[in-house]
């Protein structure tokens, strides 16, 4: 892992906690809270949310959760702090790097991340960590966008890319799902819910 890299990350999402959420109103008003709303009706058990962020997704735990959050950013998780109480939810919220986490081996029955990596710095690394605290009968559940293959669309993001980057540390073109098995997990699914860039990917922790 590349700290330095990830210390610029975690920077950059300092830098913008304040207006993040306005920042990413675009995307949420096509249908986003829909589909936060889908992925975490599939959660049950022990959960652990992976980049939590400004705890967007904190009303849509379900009441049968036990749910912790980690976030590698102060002013995100400050923020989520401040929705967790405003909502007066249980979650327990902790500052932490999802490509070095605290937690012992085998300690959630679901993980889920929310268009998180795209922006960890070392995504396979990340995704390792995800395996090896999931429990071997659990479950890793991640909305996640990837580059277009449309003529079009594809070499827009192309474009955009390099400018989301510098920004806020983003890569909005990451093969995801190759990533996904490169760190060992079986995809048990991918479903499609908007386009060819956002997909529901339901993933195994296996032996």
């Amino acid at each position: 892992m590349d700290q330095i890299h990830t210390d610029s990350v975690r920077r950059k999402y300092n830098r913008v906690a304040l207006i993040y959420d306005l920042m990413e109103s675009p995307m949420e008003m096509h249908k986003f809270d829909k589909h936060r709303r889908m992925v975490w009706s599939h959660a049950r058990g022990k959960t652990l949310e992976v980049g939590v962020g400004t705890g967007k997704n904190i009303p849509y735990y379900p009441d049968n959760t036990s749910v912790t959050g980690i976030d590698f950013s102060e002013r995100m998780l400050a923020k989520a702090v401040k929705r967790k109480e405003k909502l007066h939810h249980p979650v327990e919220l902790r500052l932490m790097d999802a490509q070095r986490m605290d937690f012992p081996d085998n300690s959630f029955d679901t993980v889920v991340s929310t268009c998180v990596f795209c922006t960890v710095p070392d995504p396979i690394l990340g995704l390792r960590e995800i395996k090896r605290v999931c429990k071997p009968a659990g479950q890793v559940l991640m909305l996640e966008h990837v580059r277009s293959c449309r003529p079009l669309l594809g070499p827009l993001m192309d474009i955009i890319n390099p400018v989301v980057r510098s920004l806020i540390g983003t890569n909005i073109n990451r093969d995801t799902q190759n990533n996904i098995r490169q760190a060992g997990l079986q995809i048990k699914s991918v479903t499609p819910l908007w386009s060819d860039i956002l997909f529901l990917i339901e993933a195994l922790p296996g032996k």
